[in-house]
């Protein structure tokens, strides 16, 4: 046990309680270290340097690798200092080396919790509600407190598609920073920003279906049809009429079916049951 109440020496006895238990409370930090590793040295304090810092925004787990190997080779621990993120029971993510302080800085802000926050919760909260005006009126109110947050941007543009205002809630996205424009918000957002636009501008879910159903080889139709069926969360349904008109009508609005696609494939990011369409759509390909 170290000093501090934000730092602690962790093994087999505590373990589960303070990193898997204690990451439901607020973000722990897990430093796998051993004696023997000079980067682990320099590092150690930098980081119990932050903990005391940030006074109970994250707290900082120390895993001495020789001495709690089990643990070390759960988590496939090969080059030290390896420091994980937990949240929630789980890590989200990770650097290895002895990164500069800055970096540092920059890796912990994306994870931890800020005075915002609430906030964002709150405004969430009355756009679950129906309440979209309450929600932005929150927003703005957060943004002047915290401009820096960028779950605040993400959330206007969550509120702006709510409401069928496309194009206010691309730009609300395009305004975030670059380092927020590849994240799998980021791109599930922007995915489903590309199908509302095609089914606001659609005729109704059942005329479409009407419509693909006496003519199959409509393709216009069954584009603007799978289009409504992701924002209905349809999703198998989708993949197939995709499937389908690139499989019958390649050239229909030079490549749409297959640009909808890898954008529904981005939209969804690593989920393993939609292996088998990306499988398919490569075999269409070729």
């Amino acid at each position: 046990m170290t000093d501090s109440p934000f730092v602690f020496d962790v093994d087999q006895s505590n373990y589960e309680q303070i990193v898997l238990q204690g990451s439901h409370q607020v973000p722990v930090l897990v430093d796998f270290w051993a004696t023997w590793c000079q980067p682990c040295q320099l590092l150690m304090p930098l980081l119990a340097k932050l903990a005391d810092e940030f006074q109970g925004r994250f707290v900082l787990a120390k895993i001495n690798t020789e001495e709690q190997q089990a643990i070390a080779a759960q988590f496939g621990i090969r080059s030290i200092p390896t420091v994980k993120l937990f949240k929630n029971g789980a890590p989200v993510d990770e650097f290895m080396g002895a990164l500069p302080e800055a970096q540092i800085r920059t890796f912990l802000e994306k994870h931890l919790p800020r005075p915002s926050d609430g906030s964002v919760a709150q405004a969430e909260q009355r756009l679950l509600a129906g309440d979209a005006a309450g929600a932005l009126e929150l927003l703005s109110e957060a943004a002047s407190a915290d401009p820096g947050n960028p779950r605040i941007i993400l959330t206007m543009a969550q509120v702006h598609a709510a409401s069928g205002d496309i194009t206010a809630a691309e730009q609300a996205l395009d305004s975030l920073p670059a380092a927020e424009q590849d994240t799998p918000e980021t791109k599930r957002l922007r995915g489903q920003l590309f199908f509302d636009r095609i089914a606001l501008d659609a005729e109704p879910m059942e005329t479409l279906a009407g419509r693909v159903a006496e003519t199959p080889d409509d393709s216009a139709a069954r584009y603007q049809l799978a289009a409504h069926e992701v924002m209905a969360n349809d999703i198998e349904s989708a993949f197939e009429d995709l499937l389908q008109i690139m499989q019958t009508d390649r050239k229909f609005g030079d490549d749409a079916a297959r640009n909808a696609l890898l954008r529904l494939f981005e939209m969804l990011g690593d989920d393993p049951a939609i292996r088998r369409y990306r499988a398919r759509m490569f075999t269409l390909l070729h």
